[in-house]
């Protein structure tokens, strides 16, 4: 155990600092665009904010893709994507009950949740080739066109019975707030990771477990900023749309180009624990008759969430 260096306390400042700054920005960004477009907030976040976010995981698994060590993105995505279900969603729940309407999340949340089925029956024989890479593409190309065609047949009614409508701005404004947020809040992360680090490794903590949580936790800043301020600023059709867009983007998008980058190797046993976390989480998201998700369904999801790290240590 050493000292704590104080440019990692600097660090650990100014990503909270930026995580304010950059989350506010965002959400101003992701709700003008939505305004300026006429089209819901919910379908702008699934999209537009969901694969902004997911930045850090596309960027992290291209990279590892391209050196011929795929695996590590996969891990990368498979964690983030049970961050963002966990301890993303469950924190938000502590601040206040979330409402949700399954009939709007109908389709997403069957897709999200029937992924990780079929990322493990993918890698039945020992990989992900390139040919399911190209299908996780295609799932993934047939998604984006059923939400364009939403969006041009039954976007802008929905926009105008939106009861909660956000401020309209042009596209210019909207650009710039979305584009300086999102570059604040991946800048964020990176200071987190950086600080938390730093602090982490000074007090005697073990390189594993700085990875198993300060890292993916830095990975998923994005989501999770975006997720706690729209709670706050009552947008929630911004935070779970942004969150469940992120999962479905991780999960087809990002694993199906790094697989056809480069096969990965990957089998169901090893796969088990983190594809089984993501499956229970998303089966505590389901509303009762209410349609209302209280802070015991966030304990739920939180108490997941450190369960899933435990098991990773192997505590």
């Amino acid at each position: 155990m050493s000292a704590v260096s104080l440019s990692d306390v600097a660090a650990l400042g100014g990503a909270v600092l930026l995580a304010a700054a950059g989350g506010e920005a965002f959400l101003r960004g992701v709700l003008g665009a939505a305004a300026w477009l006429r089209l819901p907030k919910l379908l702008v976040a699934t999209t537009l904010a969901a694969f902004a976010t997911s930045c850090p995981e596309f960027i992290v698994s291209t990279l590892a893709a391209l050196s011929g060590e795929p695996e590590i993105g996969l891990g990368n995505v498979l964690g983030a994507n049970v961050v963002n279900l966990t301890l993303i969603v469950g924190t938000a729940l502590l601040i206040a009950p979330l409402r949700l309407n399954p009939a709007e999340l109908g389709r997403d949340f069957l897709l999200a949740l029937g992924l990780p089925l079929l990322i493990v029956g993918l890698a039945l024989d020992g990989s992900i080739d390139r040919g399911n890479g190209l299908m996780l593409l295609t799932i993934f190309t047939g998604w984006l066109a059923l939400l364009v065609r939403y969006a041009l047949t039954n976007g802008r009614r929905a926009h105008a019975a939106d009861p909660n409508p956000s401020v309209t701005s042009g596209p210019a404004m909207a650009l710039l707030y979305g584009g300086v947020g999102l570059a604040s809040l991946l800048l964020c992360g990176h200071l987190f990771v950086t600080g938390a680090s730093g602090i982490a490794t000074a007090l005697g903590i073990a390189p594993f477990i700085i990875g198993a949580t300060v890292v993916a936790v830095g990975t998923a800043m994005p989501e999770f900023v975006t997720m706690i301020l729209s709670r706050l600023r009552g947008q929630d059709d911004v935070g779970v749309g942004t969150v469940l867009g992120s999962v479905l983007f991780n999960g087809l998008a990002i694993i199906g180009t790094a697989a056809t980058i480069h096969p990965i190797a990957a089998t169901p046993l090893a796969m088990a624990p983190t594809v089984g976390v993501a499956i229970l989480a998303l089966l505590l998201l389901i509303p009762g008759p209410s349609r209302l998700l209280g802070r015991a369904r966030g304990l739920l999801l939180l108490a997941t969430y450190a369960g899933f790290v435990a098991l990773k240590l192997g505590i």
